[in-house]
């Protein structure tokens, strides 16, 4: 069954001017959003995937442009959107995001209630009493208990897990047809984190949302993933369900982060970390990006960029390993046996 995409990305190139050079942050991504599903992407930090999300909604920083490709949503190149009156018909009204910080994202001098009502008016044209029993009623929705009463107070009278979950209210309140959730779990302990996560599930469901998770924790989506991108230096290195990518992941960068998992720790010795740092985006990238902190690189990696190989139909990795011609790399040893690790460690819970 064919699925129905809801956004498509092709070859987008972005680039930022920063002190007289130009950092090429996007590196030719493209990648399909399929309607209704949850995509993570994941990635270290530095790797591209706020600034890719940032694209939906135009909320690019300044001294950063678009320099080629395409982000089609309705039949629209929303990378040829200029300025915030043609933004403000995407943003939010079909496009909506969840930032990281939800204190830096609520207005303390405004109620919650002020704050989810000014979403109202402006995505949904429901002012007064109707505006206010549909705040009342999305706080409701999102796990907030005595919302009536909550609706009257000011985001310092709020919890960490509370103010997210205002956070997540104000986005529901534009009833978007997308919801980006960037690192909607990063400043809260391990309880209330997958509180959030099992939160925003529930509201896909109920509102036949199409949701974007980023984040650089791959087990904090193991949970909620319908798919896995997984980023690095500015391009999608490999895609697939999130079965694929978590037990047959085929980029060395991909096994480099399950290998990070602390579940995957061994008691009395070291967590596993990636060696070196990232490429130096102001420079041309030559090869595959990962390869200078890959020991189990290949010469071409060093010189020619790998183009994507098809794993299967919904699963395609950029490494040199998948061409027919490579010799044998066998992953580490506890990727290989990831799926047994993890029904005994709980890294998946279906």
């Amino acid at each position: 069954m064919k699925q129905d995409v809801v956004l498509s990305v092709r070859d987008l190139n972005v680039k930022f001017s920063l002190r007289g050079k130009v950092l090429h942050a996007i590196r030719g991504i493209s990648m399909d959003l399929y309607r209704g599903e949850s995509l993570a992407i994941v990635g270290e930090s530095g790797s591209g995937k706020s600034v890719l999300t940032k694209n939906f909604i135009g909320l690019l920083d300044k001294n950063g442009w678009v320099d080629s490709g395409s982000i089609i949503y309705n039949g629209e190149d929303l990378s040829k959107l200029k300025g915030e009156k043609a933004w403000t018909k995407i943003r939010g009204k079909h496009i909506a995001m969840v930032m990281q910080d939800p204190m830096t994202s609520l207005n303390p001098l405004k109620t919650i209630g002020w704050q989810i009502e000014e979403a109202l008016k402006l995505h949904q044209n429901l002012h007064g009493s109707a505006a206010r029993a549909k705040a009342v009623e999305i706080l409701s929705d999102v796990g907030i208990t005595e919302p009536e009463r909550r609706y009257k107070q000011y985001p310092h009278e709020f919890s960490g897990g509370m103010r997210q979950r205002v956070v997540i209210a104000i986005a529901m309140a534009c009833n978007p047809e997308i919801l980006i959730c960037d690192e909607p779990t990063t400043a809260l302990d391990v309880t209330i984190q997958a509180q959030i996560l099992d939160l925003i599930k529930k509201l896909q469901a109920k509102y036949s949302l199409t949701t974007i998770y980023i984040t650089h924790d791959l087990g904090v989506v193991a949970n909620v993933a319908d798919r896995i991108a997984v980023m690095y230096a500015g391009d999608i290195v490999e895609i697939g369900t999130c079965d694929e990518v978590f037990y047959s992941p085929q980029h060395p960068y991909t096994w480099a982060l399950l290998s990070s998992l602390p579940q995957l720790g061994v008691k009395g010795e070291d967590l596993y970390s990636i060696k070196g740092t990232p490429p130096n985006l102001f420079n041309k990238v030559r090869g595959d990006a990962f390869a200078a902190r890959n020991p189990r690189a290949l010469k071409i990696d060093f010189e020619h960029r790998p183009p994507y190989f098809d794993v299967s139909p919904t699963h395609k990795a950029r490494t040199w390993l998948l061409d027919p011609r490579a010799p044998k790399v066998e992953p580490p040893e506890h990727i290989k046996n990831i799926r047994k690790i993890g029904e005994e460690r709980g890294i998946r819970h279906d």
